[in-house]
């Protein structure tokens, strides 16, 4: 369904569409026109049209898009249909407060495994998971069948987590450290960085 012709900024604006339908599906909206998307998100309604149209025709002229129909084919186009294992190396405050955050999440994309290299935190727990000692994360990513790592450690210790993390045969990483990490092509990693989005914004200040 997916083709590699569908370009990032697409990818990342699905998710944008999935949450607004989502609301409206909550209040019993069951159809939503691209105007209507367009109006809520601030996008082209034409650009939402063809984004959704690169991966089939899910609207009717003259109608628009069955709410829950869309969020059912935009799900299983991110592959939120099915169990997504993911792991955590930090189990600071940023590394609880996500793990706290994804308890709540309804999609598939669930934290399993949390690990960190201090040795006052291994053995704690963060909603259920014990926090593992770092020695055991490649067993345990091949035994959950992780698939996404995420880094939450100070900026020194980034690439070290993001090679063990790759070892372990994980497929993509989010990085919350402040620093540029080097994996195999075929790794996909995504930067969280919020000093960079702050200063950024800060250029935009009268």
């Amino acid at each position: 369904m997916k083709t590699p012709k569908i370009s990032e900024a697409v990818v990342r604006r699905l998710p944008v569409y999935l949450r607004y339908l989502n609301e409206l599906s909550k209040k019993n909206v069951t159809t939503v026109s691209s105007q209507d998307l367009g109006q809520k998100l601030d996008l082209n309604p034409a650009q939402i049209r063809k984004d959704l149209a690169y991966f089939g025709e899910f609207g009717k002229k003259g109608i628009g898009y069955d709410v829950d129909y869309l969020i059912e084919k935009i799900r299983h186009i991110l592959k939120l249909d099915r169990i997504i294992p993911v792991a955590l190396v930090g189990a600071g405050n940023l590394g609880r407060a996500l793990c706290n955050y994804n308890a709540y999440l309804k999609d598939n994309m669930k934290i399993v495994a949390v690990f960190d290299a201090q040795p006052s935190k291994i053995g704690t727990s963060v909603n259920n998971l014990q926090v593992q000692p770092m020695n055991e994360l490649g067993e345990t990513i091949r035994r959950l069948g992780v698939r996404i790592g995420i880094i939450t450690v100070p900026a020194g210790e980034a690439q070290q987590v993001a090679s063990q993390f790759v070892e372990g045969g994980v497929e993509a990483i989010l990085n919350f450290a402040p620093s540029i990490i080097k994996v195999p092509p075929e790794i996909r990693v995504h930067y969280a960085d919020f000093t960079t989005e702050l200063q950024s914004l800060a250029y935009y200040l009268e």
